[in-house]
């Protein structure tokens, strides 16, 4: 921990333990708007497979162009040969393992497995010294992650428990080099500790473990904002921050009510919120807020009042735009539950390719994303991003050169100025700029 202390120093960071918080991250000099504080690779990652993602991926890049399996395992893929040389080092360790999986069992290798397979593996690799352990990535900040084992429910601990005998039958370790109870205890700091490796719009492409980037605590009203540049993690500065503030970043949806919030950081990460935004919970201005964000409008046309939603309450289930003309009658504008509809009316449009429609409802969300979020957070960035997109397309250009802009101050902020996304993003921008004025000019 000294090591890792004194690396951190030299980046304007430390380390310090608090009663309730346990390890929080600190600056020890100022940070601007957009500066990297902190940077980690992962520590181990898989791609995701899911029903949202279905298709394979790269195993080092996550891209899901030109893929081709490994011919020895036939689980893992690459996109070019490059990707499997960067993998190399680790996946001829892994391959021997993977190569003798039985098919069935094969269909068996979640992301989750398969990230535990992998941090097995990479633990055996340092203490062999095949894998070089360095001072931000080794076993030893993994082993100092908190698991909850204890608040985790008994149901939970049994699948923990059945999960971690499946890595040991892919595994086929002798008893003596492996640990089912350790491997039961890191599925459960997984859940608590892994991230999801998203691109540059956010969209999930993988998980990983990185394990100095997870000592970095939750706020509802974060001043940083985790973003991925490929596999590697990123810590941005949202706004300014002095020295001595602890890094604060979101680890769920902060777009909801300070119940909504601390149910869904309860559940997953066993905490209460103590944040500037929690501690007003059942004040009159938090009331206010939960029924301004998820609340009904009152029946009686002439009160402006608005009444608090039943959380239990099953969702309608009509078609979008019957649910959002209901909305329109019981919710405030800013509900976040009139938010979502629209937003899935706007995917709805862009898949039909309507972007007159698409470019509507994308107008309609902003206001909202504006009132929720961080005026640095990379969601009103993307929003704007593709509301100007969809203005350029349909020939609003003086609109889209401002919608790009406000895009780019934030996206500029989160995701870094140098970075290929941001600097497509200028690009566009300038692009935009020029045929607005050559058509003011006409």
């Amino acid at each position: 921990m000294e090591e890792l202390q004194k690396e951190l120093n030299d980046k304007g960071l430390a380390v310090s333990t608090l009663p309730q918080k346990g390890r929080c991250l600190f600056t020890t000099r100022d940070f601007s708007p957009g500066e990297v504080i902190i940077s980690q690779i992962p520590y181990v990652a898989v791609p995701n497979k899911n029903k949202e993602s279905p298709e394979s991926k790269c195993e080092w890049c996550f891209s899901s162009n030109t893929l081709k399996a490994c011919s020895a395992c036939r689980v893992v893929w690459y996109c070019s040969s490059n990707c499997q040389k960067s993998d190399w080092k680790f996946h001829r360790v892994e391959c021997r393992t993977l190569s003798k999986v039985d098919k069935e069992r094969v269909k068996l290798l979640t992301p989750s497995v398969r990230l535990m397979v992998k941090l097995c593996i990479r633990r055996k690799l340092e203490i062999e010294k095949i894998f070089p352990a360095t001072v931000a990535d080794n076993y030893k900040h993994v082993d100092a992650l908190v698991s909850h084992m204890s608040e985790v429910e008994e149901k939970q601990l049994i699948l923990y428990a059945q999960m971690a005998n499946l890595v040991n039958l892919i595994l086929q370790w002798p008893d003596s080099e492996i640990n089912i109870k350790e491997i039961a205890e890191n599925f459960s700091k997984l859940a608590c500790n892994a991230h999801t490796i998203c691109d540059s719009e956010l969209r999930p492409l993988g998980t990983g473990l990185y394990p100095v980037i997870s000592i970095i605590n939750h706020s509802c009203l974060p001043n940083s904002v985790l973003v991925f540049e490929e596999r590697l993690a990123v810590v941005r500065a949202m706004q300014n921050i002095p020295k001595g503030a602890e890094v604060t970043i979101s680890y769920v949806e902060i777009a909801g009510s300070t119940i909504t919030r601390q149910k869904s950081l309860k559940e997953q990460y066993f905490f209460t919120c103590s944040c500037s935004r929690c501690i007003k919970l059942g004040q009159s201005e938090d009331i206010q807020e939960s029924a301004i964000l998820e609340g009904y409008r009152c029946k009686e046309s002439e009160c402006d009042g608005f009444l608090l939603r039943d959380s239990d309450k099953i969702e309608a289930n009509e078609a979008y735009k019957r649910i959002e003309a209901l909305q329109l009658k019981l919710y405030h504008p800013f509900s976040i539950f009139l938010m979502r509809t629209r937003e899935a009316l706007l995917k709805i449009s862009m898949d039909q390719q309507d972007w007159k429609e698409a470019l509507s409802y994308c107008r309609l969300t902003i206001p909202i994303y504006e009132r929720v979020y961080p005026k640095c957070h990379p969601l009103l960035g993307l929003q704007y991003y593709m509301c100007g997109k969809l203005e350029w397309f349909l020939g609003e250009t003086v609109a889209a050169v401002r919608s790009m802009t406000k895009g780019l101050d934030v996206l500029g902020i989160t995701h870094g100025t140098k970075t290929p996304f941001v600097m497509e993003l200028t690009s566009k921008l300038e692009e935009a700029r020029a045929e607005a004025s050559y058509t003011l000019r006409r």
